[in-house]
């Protein structure tokens, strides 16, 4: 497997992350934690070195799943988790909670995370979202602290603003932004992406398959359940998976002539992009988990990337990526 350094600073991961949420949240039912086990080990015989969570996710039962698959492998994966939702409240469905980045609540949140995860240091710990009621500054000093007294190694933010980031940054040097960025979401590419380059920050690309819809799987006929929250995401009423339809297509020709999948074309795009993004894929099933992998024997020339570029300049997305309400807590 292929390594990628996080921007400047030292930590090292392979080419491709996992995303964890989907085995225990937000797609529909947990699934049957002993197959996830399975899933998680296979991933680190293929290579994947860099896993990610969140104390949100479930809430609690992503970290713990994630620190009982893992744990044979202490030493020889990263871990990132979260921290940022106030969960102590009895509602914590998708979107529910509040948030809270009071320096008490996070170094309770990175205690709790500890246990569950089994590890004594958190390899990569992200503010999940900006709190607009706690400064960034107060956030980013006590992440410093938690890392001096060896409890934390590297310190990221997740959907945050330039201006976000540059204050962390003066405060503990940010060593990776995570924020939603595929070919159907191009946002950080504005400003993101060119500060985080002059910062020498590296970038993890969360939902770069579009939540599923950039793998060709779906389209306006498919039935979301409600327990799945893509049913609540604007970009997936059949009016708008009907109109993004053209990008599917347009991954479809370009993999049908390279001999790949969509999905295969959609991360090519995204590691040919800069040498410092990681994606981080979620999956539950182990053929698919393969090939994601397989992107890595995917070349893009640059004629490629141009074609591709070009295309996707003429469709425009429909449909915002999330409801107002979660819409609000990015790019603060």
């Amino acid at each position: 497997m292929q390594q990628r350094k996080l921007g400047k600073s030292n930590l090292e991961v392979s080419a491709l992350g996992l995303g964890c949420m989907g085995m225990s949240f937000s797609y529909g039912p947990p699934k049957d934690k002993q197959e996830m086990i399975t899933l998680l080990d296979a991933a680190v015989e293929r290579g994947i070195t860099f896993f990610d969570t969140a104390e949100v996710y479930g809430p609690f039962t992503n970290e713990e799943l994630v620190g009982e698959a893992l744990a044979p492998y202490r030493g020889q994966v990263v871990i990132a988790t979260k921290f940022g939702f106030d969960l102590s409240g009895s509602d914590n469905r998708p979107g529910a909670p509040g948030l809270n980045s009071r320096p008490e609540h996070i170094k309770q949140a990175v205690a709790g995370s500890l246990k569950r995860l089994r590890v004594e240091t958190i390899d990569l710990l992200y503010q999940h979202r900006v709190d607009p009621n706690v400064p960034i500054e107060d956030v980013a000093g006590t992440v410093k602290e938690l890392i001096r007294e060896g409890k934390v190694k590297h310190f990221g933010l997740s959907e945050a603003g330039v201006q976000t980031i540059r204050r962390a940054h003066a405060v503990q040097p940010v060593t990776t932004l995570q924020s939603e960025y595929s070919l159907w979401t191009r946002t950080p590419e504005r400003e993101v992406l060119p500060t985080c380059e002059e910062l020498g920050i590296g970038f993890v690309a969360y939902s770069p398959l579009g939540k599923g819809f950039l793998t060709g799987a779906m389209n306006e006929k498919t039935q979301l359940a409600s327990t799945d929250f893509r049913s609540t995401l604007p970009r997936f009423t059949p009016e708008a998976m009907k109109a993004n339809q053209a990008l599917i297509d347009l991954l479809g020709s370009i993999a049908a002539r390279k001999r790949a999948t969509p999905a295969q074309i959609a991360l090519a795009w995204l590691l040919a992009q800069k040498p410092w993004i990681v994606p981080i894929p979620g999956t539950t099933k182990l053929h698919r988990l393969e090939e994601n992998i397989g992107v890595l024997s995917v070349q893009l020339t640059p004629d490629d990337l141009r074609e591709i570029d070009s295309a996707a300049s003429q469709i425009t997305v429909q449909g915002a990526r999330y409801p107002e309400k979660l819409e609000q807590m990015t790019g603060r």
